[in-house]
């Protein structure tokens, strides 16, 4: 599917994307399910604003590559092979000619549940230019699941997908998506050995190869943040470019963890860097000298998913976005 370029007049060069995942979409009132209205809203700002929406494979190519990218780039994506992607979701894009990719739990697909597509309608897409990628065979929870029983899951996803959808499939670069936002180095390092370009989490935050391209970002829609001011801020956001991310893996062994980056010093003072920390709010920042930032969280995190997000504002009246995930195994 072609790219749609939304912007007006050119637009500067970029390195960086916001890449956004997309839920169950429909009626209800779930915080996990996206209103058609809230989506046919997000539509009309892609087609209207000052953006270029690309399929999510060109966007990976151009960062393993080192190529521009143009400013304010953004992927749009679905998980878990729900049927209101085929049924509510195509259709709209494919009238607003928007390039999307599906990441598909290939045992979810065609297991006689209603709410999940069928091969045939996942090859469909395929075959009219929708990306898809992984997301796994099973319910695969990355974070505890041992090693072995992960590379098999991922095989056998890798297996199911190529027969059903041939070269729309094998077609590079091959994407991940982690079941549930979540992973471990070791896993990261699995998808990589079977060919994967790149691997995407649900924590918030823009897309940029100074993350690592197995620890990418994606902003994670819902209700309740699928209002049109909140998309606003996120398909504006800016990336906060970084190296030495300490910890190196979302798996935490000392609760409260600790965490450290240098902040490349593009981004300028650091001084208005605000972080907050999942079900305990602000954070203490501690800057050192110009570059190094060294946050600390108020308390201990609960066992499971948690995340601390920074953000500072940027030019142009855009916020730069940092999300960082955590996985805190039961004791």
């Amino acid at each position: 599917m072609a790219a749609l370029a939304c912007a007006a007049v050119p637009a500067r060069a970029s390195d960086a994307a916001v890449v956004l995942a997309y839920p169950r979409l429909g009626p209800g009132r779930s915080t996990a399910t996206v209103t058609i209205e809230q989506f046919e809203a997000h539509i009309k700002e892609l087609k209207s604003g000052p953006y270029t929406v690309l399929p999510l494979g060109d966007i990976v190519r151009a960062m393993r590559e080192g190529k521009p990218l143009p400013d304010r780039s953004v992927a749009l994506t679905f998980d878990s092979g729900l049927r209101s992607i085929y049924r509510d979701a195509w259709p709209r894009l494919k009238a607003a000619g928007l390039p999307f990719t599906v990441f598909a739990p290939t045992d979810r697909i065609a297991a006689g549940n209603a709410d999940y597509m069928s091969w045939d309608e996942l090859r469909q897409m395929a075959q009219a230019g929708v990306g898809i990628g992984s997301q796994g065979a099973g319910d695969l929870r990355l974070a505890t699941t041992p090693l072995d029983r992960a590379e098999a899951d991922i095989q056998r996803s890798m297996d199911k997908l190529r027969a059903e959808l041939g070269a729309a499939w094998t077609q590079r670069p091959l994407l991940f998506a982690y079941p549930y936002g979540e992973w471990t180095r070791v896993a990261a390092h699995a998808l990589e050995r079977f060919g994967f370009a790149a691997a995407f989490g649900q924590h918030s935050g823009v897309a940029h190869a100074s993350l690592g391209m197995f620890a990418l970002p994606r902003f994670a829609l819902s209700q309740s943040y699928g209002d049109p001011d909140r998309f606003r801020i996120a398909v504006n956001a800016l990336p906060l470019p970084l190296r030495e991310l300490v910890p190196g893996d979302p798996i935490v062994r000392d609760n409260p963890p600790s965490l450290g980056f240098t902040v490349d010093p593009v981004v300028g003072r650091l001084d208005q860097l605000s972080c907050f920390a999942s079900e305990q709010g602000r954070a203490i920042v501690e800057v050192l000298g110009e570059v190094r930032v060294e946050v600390r969280m108020p308390g201990a995190f609960s066992p499971g998913r948690a995340r601390v997000n920074c953000t500072m504002p940027g030019p142009d009246g855009r916020w730069r976005w940092l999300g960082v995930p955590f996985f805190v195994p039961e004791p």
